[in-house]
């Protein structure tokens, strides 16, 4: 089962960070792989956001994906219900003095033939994106 983990620490506050994090329209500001993304319903707990990401070849494959879990300034997580494959993460959030700790963690269950074509393929997107907070780290103290 392909999974990825990383963690960096922000120099800004934890509030500002989960905003920003939250509103997962900013995604294709430190999230290179995304394509467009939209918020499509609800708030919080049960949003569902549209989303492209850059497949092989740089060609879209539809990621859509639903908040399961939203705990202000905490926790946020998610499920893909759209895409080849359909991973569940959870970003954690914690006040560290004047700045924020932020963790991503992503999950993919992959069985049959698709654990044997995309295993590596997709263990090396998720290894991508949790590095993203680093980008992360940067657009929020420049």
């Amino acid at each position: 089962m392909p999974s990825a983990q990383h963690s960096v620490s922000i120099g800004r506050p934890v509030g500002e960070v989960f905003a920003f994090v939250a509103d997962g329209e900013n995604a294709r500001r430190w999230r290179p792989g995304v394509l467009d993304v939209s918020h499509q319903s609800g708030e919080g707990l049960g949003a569902i956001y549209r989303q492209g990401v850059k497949g092989p070849g740089g060609r879209r494959i539809v990621a859509d994906y639903e908040v399961t879990a939203f705990e202000p300034d905490r926790r946020i997580a998610f499920r893909a219900i759209a895409g080849p494959v359909r991973p569940t993460g959870e970003y954690r959030f914690a006040a560290e003095g004047d700045g924020a700790t932020v963790s991503l963690a992503l999950d993919a269950t992959l069985t049959g033939w698709k654990r044997l074509l995309m295993g590596r393929a997709v263990q090396s997107t998720m290894d991508s994106e949790v590095r993203n907070l680093d980008a992360l780290k940067s657009i929020l103290e420049a």
